[in-house]
């Protein structure tokens, strides 16, 4: 963070100081909200939870180096106390990038924005200092701590916004006022919470609606509901996609033998051809949402070609591709999943094994609420569809719904399985796994799935991670 003494920051958030001997002390290392991560010069913010209290780890970061507490009440050390930690953390962050003027760049989406937003900030940082949003850390917390990351040499903030209702990004938006927003796409994750396409379409909208008219709008092409959202912003409009009138688009989309996209990039001024290190050709529309960004932010379409071939995931767990010494090649994508991504995952999962066996371990979508039931039985159906070797459904209900889905679309009754749970899974693929097959893990964050990856490498020789 910008260095700031504990009086600039009183003053900033409207706290009261207490037990603070020397005002002018300065807060100079990061904000954290864990006390284990206090390095001298911190400021330590103290929220209290439904299991923790960090004002119980104030006296302990302070002793670790914290130049003073961010709190609700005093706490025995030096404390700036305030009547709303959430609302101070979200003003001294506003503060910090009002100081800065650095530019920043916020995207949203129902699907890959943490993939997306790994793209940019790669992109970007070839060109000037850039600060992103660490993993999905994308909420009314972890954005003001991102944004707190940014130094006087910072030039472009890449912030990740999620929304689990309408007004999320509308907040998040006023914390750090963006000047390029980015929108991605209008699917199906967190439908049971917004209640259709159409409400989640005017919640991610928010953000364009929060551009300056010299700002700028970077809008898929390819998504009706996204491109829509033109007609709610006073900034100035640039499309991707692989419509014909996008301003940054792809041509002659494919897959390399292994999975991975390739394609030639039209941008305003050239174009390029590109082989991405990522897998899935997913990661295409991704892609192009980052050239956007980087063709505003002064990039050309050779450059823009060469980051994007470079490029890799800084995220755990999102198309982590690795293969053991035994050739078996794990693809763990299992920190989230919902309609989009799990389709995805499966047409790369399809794409990488040509000529191989493929295994598709997956388990619970979550948040869908009335579409659940079909969502599954679709997946499980397109897992057929794809000549997925075999299917084995992680969980309860909506594993079985996932089961069900693959053994009513053809005879296929023996390559689809369903077991209670990880371990379970870890159990069925250690007997039966053979060298040269590729295994996808894909579920919700809550189902924990990673697991079955991550034992199963671990129980072998270290594996080769060749690409995420």
């Amino acid at each position: 963070m910008i260095t700031l003494s504990l009086a600039e920051i009183a003053e900033i958030v409207g706290g009261r100081p207490h037990d603070i001997p020397d005002r002018t002390a300065t807060v100079s290392g990061p904000v954290v909200i864990d006390s284990r991560e206090v390095v001298p010069g911190s400021l330590f913010v103290a929220f209290a939870g439904e299991r923790v209290d960090g004002h119980d780890y104030a006296r302990g970061a302070v002793e670790a180096g914290a130049a003073a507490v961010l709190a609700a009440r005093p706490v025995g050390v030096p404390a700036i106390v305030v009547d709303d930690v959430l609302a101070a953390l979200g003003a001294l962050a506003r503060a910090v990038v009002e100081r800065l003027g650095t530019t920043v760049v916020a995207l949203t989406g129902s699907a890959g924005k943490t993939s997306t937003k790994d793209l940019i900030a790669q992109l970007l940082a070839r060109k000037a200092p850039t600060v992103w949003t660490p993993g999905s850390l994308n909420n009314e917390i972890g954005l003001p701590l991102t944004a707190l990351r940014a130094t006087e040499d910072t030039r472009h903030l890449v912030l990740e916004m999620g929304a689990r209702g309408i007004g999320h990004i509308r907040y998040l938006t006023g914390l750090t006022p963006p000047r390029i927003g980015l929108v991605l796409n209008v699917g199906t994750a967190h439908i049971g919470e917004f209640g259709g396409r159409k409400q989640i379409a005017q919640a991610k909208g928010e953000l364009v609606e929060s551009l300056p008219e010299d700002g700028l709008a970077v809008l898929n092409a390819d998504d009706p509901l996204v491109r829509a959202m033109a007609t709610r912003t006073k900034a100035r409009i640039l499309l991707f996609g692989e419509a014909p009138d996008a301003d940054v688009r792809a041509e002659n989309v494919r897959l390399t033998e292994n999975g991975r996209p390739a394609f030639a990039l039209h941008t305003p001024t050239g174009c390029s051809d590109v082989t991405m290190r990522l897998y899935g050709e997913h990661h295409v529309s991704n892609a192009l949402a980052a050239a956007a960004v980087a063709h505003e932010l002064g990039l050309s379409a050779d450059e823009i070609a060469v980051a994007l071939s470079e490029a890799d995931s800084l995220s755990r767990w999102r198309m982590e591709v690795t293969e053991r010494p035994d050739g078996v090649t794990f693809v763990n994508d299992a920190y989230n999943a919902n309609p989009e991504s799990m389709r995805a995952a499966l047409r790369a999962l399809a794409a990488m094994g040509r000529g191989r066996r493929t295994w598709a371990v997956l388990g619970r979508m979550a948040e869908l609420g009335e579409a659940s039931l079909a969502e599954h039985d679709a997946v499980g159906r397109l897992a057929v569809r794809l000549n997925v070797s075999k299917l084995v459904a992680v969980g309860g209900r909506e594993a079985s719904w996932l089961q069900l889905g693959a053994y009513n679309e053809g005879s296929w009754g023996e390559e689809s399985v369903h077991v209670s749970d990880a371990q379970a899974a870890v159990d069925l693929l250690r007997s039966e796994l053979r060298p040269g097959d590729v295994v996808l893990v894909k579920a919700s964050r809550s189902v924990g799935l990673e697991q079955v990856a991550q034992t199963l490498l671990e129980n072998s020789t270290e594996g080769e991670v060749t690409g995420r």
